[in-house]
């Protein structure tokens, strides 16, 4: 994270913000979906957007429950803000950005979520619409916040949904730390416009993970104070889970080896 701007400080590309980010970050896109328009045609791109979506996840009944973003979001609510970083859109979160470089170690995870507009029983893909994703590390601290990650901002990002409402990270498997079951947060925006500041968020939540897949990655080495502190909470007992957790507790595949997969739809 970045020190504040002294008078005579140089700015930096990565000091401007993602309000800097975004002209660029739109022409890049508009440029490859005319790249991938010359290689394979329309049809081909609506083959490629099909194979982004999981079709074995069905729309959850119901919006998404509004959770507490924690102590430690870091969007600007409580303390630093990286929505204001330039660098903060990105799909692999594991490793910091702009003045930070650390690399968060742990079993690899990718995280695919598909986000709807959820009005009564309709629910249509909020096409365009942005996550902001963040977790703990494998010691259970917070980028931006704790002990030697607080210079850190990794494990934190920003993604668009695609016209399907898909998106997703490439991360690592977070710790359980002392008194929460193992989880991710995310708040929901309009758009990537509307990501800039916490102010503007559709829905604040968080996903569950799944105790039989926490308990075969923390007996992997770097997980090992995960197991006790797994011991000693359940879904029921947690304090933000206990009231209900069927619409946050993400469908998750793979092995230690090959990494994990988690899906999780988001209607709001």
């Amino acid at each position: 994270m970045s020190e504040a701007q002294g008078p005579h400080d140089e700015i930096e590309d990565h000091d401007l913000g993602l309000s800097h980010d975004l002209p660029r970050i739109v022409e890049r896109q508009r440029l490859a979906r005319r790249g991938m328009l010359a290689i394979f045609g329309g049809v081909g791109i609506a083959a490629l957007a099909g194979c982004a979506a999981d079709s074995s996840v069905e729309v959850a009944d119901g919006e998404i429950p509004e959770e507490t973003a924690g102590p430690y979001p870091g969007d600007g609510s409580n303390g630093p803000d990286v929505l204001a970083q330039s660098g903060v859109v990105r799909s692999d979160i594991t490793s910091s950005f702009g003045d930070a470089s650390a690399v968060a170690e742990g079993v690899p995870m990718t995280v695919k979520l598909k986000v709807y507009d959820l009005n009564g029983d309709d629910a249509t893909p909020l096409a365009g619409g942005a996550v902001y994703l963040w977790h703990c590390d494998r010691e259970g601290s917070y980028s931006m916040y704790d002990g030697d990650a607080s210079a850190e901002n990794y494990l934190r990002g920003v993604q668009e949904a695609a016209d399907d409402g898909t998106l997703q990270f490439t991360t690592i498997f977070p710790a359980c730390y002392a008194g929460r079951w193992p989880h991710m947060h995310f708040e929901v925006y309009e758009s990537l416009d509307a990501a800039t500041t916490a102010t503007n968020k559709l829905r604040t939540s968080q996903l569950a993970l799944p105790q039989d897949v926490c308990e075969t990655v923390y007996a992997t080495e770097g997980y090992e104070q995960s197991v006790s502190n797994l011991a000693q909470v359940s879904l029921d007992s947690d304090g933000i889970f206990s009231d209900g957790y069927s619409l946050q507790m993400a469908k998750v595949t793979g092995s230690v080896d090959d990494g994990y997969v988690a899906t999780l739809n988001v209607p709001v």
